[in-house]
Order: structure tokens, then sequence, then C-alpha cells
């Protein structure tokens, strides 16, 4: 089955990255000149996605706004013939038809996805979390997530290894190998606190494909960590039921709801971008050859 929808939850409050999201949703903080949920968006259009839904919350409208028609400044723009900036923006209406709705009480990532059961429909549907920026790879991550399940027909996880330190942070999942990226998941665990409970170093990070009959899991899903529905304890009714596929998508993931993600990705997609990478490599360049790592202080 072509799957042709995507559901992007961005209704958390972003914490961790305060005082920046008091306002500004931590979804619109720009790597480089680009709010991280625009790369998001296009990389489930270049997956094959059309209809998206974004799961929103109160304070979130810059989110609707950065995806619809900015008729002033474009008429602006074109006006004084900067015709680069205008193709920058103007293109972001007609990406996908792109849908919203709010999660009045955040209570949870499984709480959130069960505002889609309407959208969804009797479909699959591709997740993609608000968190995660996910660039480079093979192919899109999402693209590579959705071939796995019209091979194996089953749900699909995007996995990654984490370390045991970040385990306890993040869902744990049970895997064998079936061939090269591709694993079987039997199992699953929401922020493993226990030696026993950990089955591996891999975590789900970011995206998946999620068949229909979730919705009727999340309803009769138990509140979990945190006191909160989680996707996490849904899928794991999938995992240890009819199984589901995990798959190691090729690209590097970036974790933009945490401040040291936020600066790698703005280093190291800034690294290659067409109009400041090489400017902006000689100048990390000449930065570290001046002794300013060793000696911080001097920046002072």
């Amino acid at each position: 089955m072509k799957i042709t929808k995507a559901v992007i939850p961005a209704a958390g409050l972003g914490t961790r990255v305060l005082p920046a999201t008091k306002v500004m949703p931590k979804e619109m903080l720009p790597i480089v000149d680009k709010p991280a949920i625009q790369y998001i968006v296009e990389e489930a259009v270049q997956s094959g996605i059309t209809d998206i839904l974004i799961i929103t919350n109160r304070g979130k409208g810059f989110i609707e706004d950065h995806f619809d028609k900015a008729p002033v400044l474009e008429s602006i723009l074109e006006r004084d013939k900067k015709y680069d900036l205008l193709e920058s923006i103007s293109h972001l209406d007609k990406l996908a038809n792109i849908h919203y709705v709010r999660q009045i009480e955040t209570k949870g990532l499984g709480h959130a996805i069960s505002k889609a059961r309407m959208f969804a429909g009797n479909d699959p549907v591709a997740v993609l979390y608000g968190d995660d920026v996910v660039v480079g790879g093979n192919a899109p991550a999402t693209k590579e997530l959705i071939d796995a399940y019209g091979t194996y027909g089953k749900g699909v996880i995007g996995i990654k290894p984490v370390t045991r330190k970040e385990i306890v942070n993040y869902s744990c999942v049970k895997v064998d190998h079936v061939k090269d990226n591709i694993f079987r998941c039997t199992d699953m665990i929401e922020k493993p606190q226990r030696d026993e409970d950990v089955f591996s170093l891999y975590s789900i990070l970011g995206r998946c494909i999620l068949p229909p009959e979730i919705f009727d899991i999340l309803d009769r899903t138990p509140p979990g960590a945190k006191n909160e529905i989680q996707l996490t304890d849904a899928m794991r009714e999938l995992a240890i039921t009819s199984g589901m596929t995990a798959v190691e998508y090729s690209g590097t993931r970036y974790d933009i709801g945490n401040k040291f993600g936020i600066m790698k990705a703005t280093i190291e997609i800034g690294l290659n971008h067409p109009e400041i990478g090489e400017e902006f490599r000689q100048y990390l360049y000449e930065l570290t050859n001046s002794g300013i790592l060793d000696k911080p202080e001097m920046l002072k």
C-alpha cells in the first residue's frame, strides 16, 4: 500500500530549550536559515507524502504562519527583484496539504497521535517526531521506513544506537537482525531504569510507520512513564503480538529538543550550506587553530 499521510506531533512545551521556547515553538528554532520543522516537512514530501497533519498546542501559531502565504513580504521581494529570497518562501504553502489539530492537554506522545484518528482513517501513517531532524543518508529516513513497510507489511520503527547512559532517557527495543539495516522487533520499553529492562542499546528515534489498528490500541493504553500515554507502550502491543520491523535509517539524526542537539545541527548542516558553508568551514578552522578551544576564557 502506498503511504501518503504523515503526522508530525509538535505540541511539546520545549522546556529543555528554555528560555528560547517561552514564546517561540522549539520546532521553529532555526537551523542555519530554516526552522527545524521545515526540514521535517521537506523530508516527508521527499518520501512521497502528500498530506500532513501537524499536532500543535497553544502558542504554536508560528508553525501555521510559516507554511502559509505571505503576500506582503512576497510582493516586496518581487518588487525588489530578490528572486532567490522569494523562491525560498513562495513554495512553502505548496509543499503538501498541511492540516492542523490541537492537543489541548499535553498528556504524552501517544495521546497526541490519538488525535490523528480521523485524519488517518483506515490508512497507515508515517509519524515524524517534531523533536527530530534527520538529514543525509542513502534516502530520506521516512522513505526508508516506507519501503520496509511495503516489503514486510508490518508497522515500522526507525532506530539508532545510543549509549548506555542515554538509554534511560529513551525507548529501548528488543531486536533480531534480519539483513543489512533491517531488524525484527518483538518488544520495547519506554525509559528503562533497570539493567534487566535494557534489551539493547537501540532506541526508537524520530520516525515510525503505524498501521491503523494503533488507534484502538491507544484508546486502551493506560498512562505510563511521567503519567503520560506513551506511544511506545502502544507500539509494544504490536511488537509482542504481530511483530514490528525496525530500520536503522542511514541519515544523521539531531535532537532539536535540547540545546546541544541544536548546536550540533547548526554546525554540521551549516558546513554543507551552499551559501555560507565554505566561509563557515574556514572560520571553524581558524577558530580551532587559535587555541580558543583549549582556553575558552579567551572569548570572554
